[in-house]
């Protein structure tokens, strides 16, 4: 669907075509999978917000940084796969032109935002680890409260950015983008005339508002493995050293495969197919926010002790306890407990 102005043709409407090799016969389970990993995502990132409402003790800088992040989570979970789900059970992947530009703001919106909570945890752990003495006189939970609202606020510049001049871009058609949401290598592929430019110039504020923050979170986890080879308690060692390489793991699993991923228009001898190239996005995408909370939040003693309490001390309804022990039988088969 188009309509014709004096300036540019305009597609009025996007279409999401999610996998193009995907069958018909695999929508519906495909379409199942989406809706099992959203939900999944959201309780299990809410389930840690509720915690941190209910028990003081948790209102602590590194717990608003982990709350922060949950938020972030569910939004960009909420944000991105209720449409792809929607175009698997009822073939209805059409987003209006504006409707694609917000969901495309948002994924970039939420992805700066997660880079840049990712930093701030970093540095929290870097103070409590490498200066333990000063760590509650530098971190308050008004330092880190300020600190987080400084990331959703600044998240928003360069997704912005972006957003503002896409508006003013013209495109001609076909309006078919080849991804399970809409976002900004996608979108620039349906351009009159190609990328060009502006796939350039959105590459370069992508590995900006990523990589930045990644060298700097490398940075402070290198100052931290230091500290730890000079603790003198081994277990204590030991057992730093297994949560930083556990967080490294999902920041590898963050940063890594969307540099592969961005990098393929640029970069001929990668290559990747369109369905292996979705594929990994989502990989990078969604696989982060469903594991956030056993990896940053779960494995803490606090916590630990938090849900064996609940377990003996407190009268739940009936679909409060099968929430409770549902999350607490999927910690335990990570070997978290």
């Amino acid at each position: 669907m188009f309509q014709v102005d004096v300036n540019h043709t305009r597609v009025l409407e996007f279409v999401i075509v999610g996998f193009p090799s995907l069958q018909p016969e695999y929508f519906h389970l495909v379409g199942w999978f989406f809706f099992f990993l959203y939900v999944t995502t959201v309780m299990g990132n809410l389930l840690l917000i509720v915690v941190f409402a209910l028990e003081h003790s948790l209102q602590k800088p590194m717990y608003i940084t982990m709350v922060s992040l949950a938020l972030s989570d569910i939004g960009f979970t909420t944000v991105a796969l209720p449409k792809i789900i929607a175009r698997y059970w009822w073939n209805d992947g059409s987003l209006g032109f504006y409707t694609c530009l917000f969901q495309a703001h948002m994924i970039h919106y939420f992805g700066s935002l997660n880079s840049l909570i990712l930093l701030s945890m970093a540095f929290d752990r870097y103070l409590a680890i490498c200066f333990p003495l000063r760590y509650l006189m530098l971190m308050t939970n008004q330092t880190m409260a300020v600190l987080t609202l400084f990331c959703w606020v600044v998240a928003h510049i360069f997704p912005g950015i972006s957003t503002i001049s896409v508006t003013m871009m013209s495109f001609c058609g076909p309006n078919k983008i080849i991804q399970v949401f809409c976002e900004r290598l996608s979108l620039s592929a349906l351009l009159c005339g190609g990328p060009g430019q502006y796939f350039s110039d959105a590459f370069a504020v992508a590995m900006f508002i990523l990589y930045v923050p990644f060298a700097f979170i490398l940075l402070s986890y290198i100052c931290i493995i230091i500290s730890i080879s000079r603790m003198a308690n081994g277990q204590g060692r030991m057992k730093t050293f297994s949560t930083c390489v556990t967080q490294g793991c999902i920041l590898s699993i963050y940063y890594i495969p969307r540099f592969f991923v961005y990098s393929t228009p640029l970069i001929p001898s990668l290559n990747m197919t369109t369905d292996i190239r979705i594929a990994t996005s989502l990989f990078y995408s969604l696989f982060p926010p469903l594991i956030n909370p056993f990896i940053y939040c779960l494995r803490t003693n606090e916590i630990k002790m938090i849900f064996r309490r609940w377990d003996v001390s407190l009268e739940f309804s009936d679909i409060n306890v099968l929430i409770i022990n549902f999350y607490h039988n999927l910690v335990r088969c990570w070997g978290i407990l």
